[in-house]
């Protein structure tokens, strides 16, 4: 599970070095995508295969799921990090995620999100108010 908060800097030939904690889970491969919120999705090889057996599950002939297939794959790339532990975030993603060299890495339970660190924290702050009312029906259970 990727949990926690980190600020790495977009190196001049868009790579950002992995946070120690989550390296082991991303060693053998990732894939990242585009994330919903303008941030970029970075998922496990492991864990993106078991996301895309889900996708292919859903039926073709739902214009939304198409929808959401298209946007999803079509940004995806598959990385290895290198011996320093840098993944190279490919151009096309850094754009739509607006990426500048300040970032923030979060964990998301079974993905990590890269953010610009100015969007993130505008995100956050949004966030936080709704966070602290949210009712027991969100996430029923759960409190």
């Amino acid at each position: 599970m990727f949990l926690g908060s980190y600020e790495p800097k977009l190196d001049e030939k868009g790579r950002v070095i992995l946070p120690a904690k989550f390296r082991d889970e991303l060693s053998n491969g990732l894939v990242l995508t585009r994330g919903q919120e303008r941030c970029i999705y970075v998922f496990s090889a492991r864990e993106f295969e078991s996301m895309s057996e889900k996708i292919r599950q859903a039926p073709v002939t739902s214009k939304q799921a198409r929808d959401y297939m298209r946007v999803f794959l079509s940004g995806a790339s598959a990385e290895t990090p290198d011996k320093q532990n840098r993944v190279t975030i490919p151009a096309n993603l850094r754009t739509y995620a607006g990426l500048d060299r300040d970032l923030t890495v979060i964990g998301a339970g079974t993905r990590v999100e890269i953010w610009d660190a100015a969007a993130w924290q505008s995100y956050l702050a949004e966030q936080e108010a709704a966070f602290a009312e949210t009712a027991e029906e969100v996430i029923p259970g759960l409190f």
